[in-house]
């Protein structure tokens, strides 16, 4: 039976070029991850705060190790893709963004981040977010992308809102997290939406 519809975005559209490396305003360059982010990322989570929204915990060095390899090798399948976020001059590393659960033929994307501690209230999860959203949209093709949180966390809101993703209602029930079943904000941006960032 033929589709009524084109693919938004054909297979290979990631994978057929090196995962770019995007800079971002404030000295913020989003790249993949190597080796040497292993201790950072082991020690981001080791933070409550990431036990409080996150489903992972990091047991082990050897664990994240495991992590890394997995996040490096990502691109290729085009089903999720993953940056770090580092400081322009240091290399050190600030956090995480990234594009889940994409579905070329829709042209649709999960948008994620986290940022370690040292990072936090300085609008890096924001700018990385934003210059990753008008990367996947306005030079890839995506049409939309979502952001998920737990509306128990207003930070992650404020991430939302100042990468230009809209608030478009809540899922009652939709994601359980250490302490149980948490309500999930859903926030959007669709091609061709203004960036408050």
């Amino acid at each position: 039976m033929p589709y009524l519809t084109s693919p938004v975005l054909l297979p290979g559209v990631l994978a057929a070029r090196p995962q770019p490396r995007l800079v971002a305003p404030g000295g913020l360059l989003l790249r993949p991850f190597h080796e040497g982010d292993v201790p950072a990322v082991y020690a981001a989570f080791q933070d409550p705060v990431m036990h409080q929204w996150h489903a992972r915990a990091a047991g082990s060095v050897g664990e994240v190790e495991g992590w890394v390899d997995e996040w490096r090798g990502q691109w290729a399948g085009e089903e999720n893709a993953q940056w770090a976020v580092a400081d322009a001059d240091s290399d050190a590393l600030l956090g995480r963004v990234a594009l889940r659960e994409i579905v070329l033929g829709d042209g649709l994307a999960e948008m994620a981040y986290w940022t370690v501690p040292a990072a936090r209230g300085r609008g890096v999860a924001a700018r990385a977010a934003a210059v990753l959203s008008d990367w996947a949209l306005d030079d890839v093709g995506f049409h939309r992308l979502e952001l998920l949180h737990a509306t128990g966390n207003p930070a992650s809101c404020g991430v939302a809102r100042n990468a230009g993703f809209a608030a478009e209602g809540t899922k009652r029930s939709a994601v359980l997290h250490a302490d149980g079943w948490h309500d999930m904000h859903l926030h959007a941006r669709v091609k061709g939406d203004p960036v408050s960032a």
